[in-house]
């Protein structure tokens, strides 16, 4: 009995109890600190997910893998924006130190209930706070297959009024967008593709080079015959040289 009352107040007594505390403290620690290593040191074979934001520490998002269904929307500063047009491929979303969208790879590809198929890739890179200054694409319609590769110029102003004037213009009535769109394209650059290469719906091959403005002024193009052809254009599109020249 008095081995049981002594245990007893031994137990009871503050300095045990800042003595158990300590240890449990301790233990606990330790045992964070090798769970958080366990999980930086992690390894794994397969990892089944729906979608994966890599992020900065500061919790800025550089990089989105997504299916489908879960695709992330518009990046501008950090903030997300919806984008229901981003609901039919699945793909990555590449973001600047930022958090703006700096371009993005994107695929897809399905046979329709009427046998149609649909196929496409897409690859692009963006100016700053823009949009794409190079894209590859790659994609089949029914029996229309196309693949390029595009360079363009974009203006310098950032993308998102660009976006906020489609939503303002948009919910105009339909005889007034034109001119709205002439309004603001008289203060905003528009987007001018320079280069194109690449396979037509046609089947034929080849390259167009254009001017500031837009206007192609080199073309060099070969039909699925065989046929082929180097043009020289001016800025009204008229043809001012060409090889082969017309037959007399």
């Amino acid at each position: 009995m008095w081995i049981t009352e002594d245990l007893m107040k031994t137990l009871a007594s503050p300095r045990f109890l800042a003595v158990y505390s300590g240890v449990l403290t301790i233990l606990f620690v330790c045992t964070v600190l090798y769970g958080v290593r366990m999980m930086r040191d992690r390894h794994f074979g397969i990892i089944t997910v729906r979608r994966i934001n890599v992020v900065e520490p500061d919790g800025t998002v550089r990089l989105t893998i997504s299916n489908r269904a879960d695709f992330p929307g518009g990046w501008v500063r950090k903030k997300e924006s919806p984008r229901p047009d981003r609901r039919d491929a699945a793909g990555m979303l590449f973001m600047s130190e930022e958090g703006t969208e700096q371009g993005g790879l994107i695929w897809g590809a399905e046979q329709l209930p009427d046998g149609t198929i649909e196929n496409h890739g897409h690859l692009s890179l963006d100016q700053y706070e823009e949009n794409q200054i190079f894209a590859l694409d790659a994609g089949q319609e029914g029996k229309d297959k196309f693949s390029r590769i595009s360079i363009s110029d974009q203006g310098d102003y950032p993308v998102e009024e660009k976006r906020k004037a489609e939503e303002r213009i948009g919910a105009l009535p339909a005889e007034k967008q034109d001119d709205a769109w002439a309004e603001f394209f008289s203060t905003h650059r528009h987007d001018v593709q320079r280069l194109l290469i690449g396979r037509s719906l046609d089947g034929s091959v080849g390259l167009s080079l254009a001017d500031g403005n837009g206007k192609a002024r080199i073309r060099l193009t070969v039909e699925t015959d065989g046929k082929s052809g180097l043009q020289f254009l001016d800025e009204n599109g008229k043809i001012v040289s060409e090889f082969p020249g017309q037959k007399k």
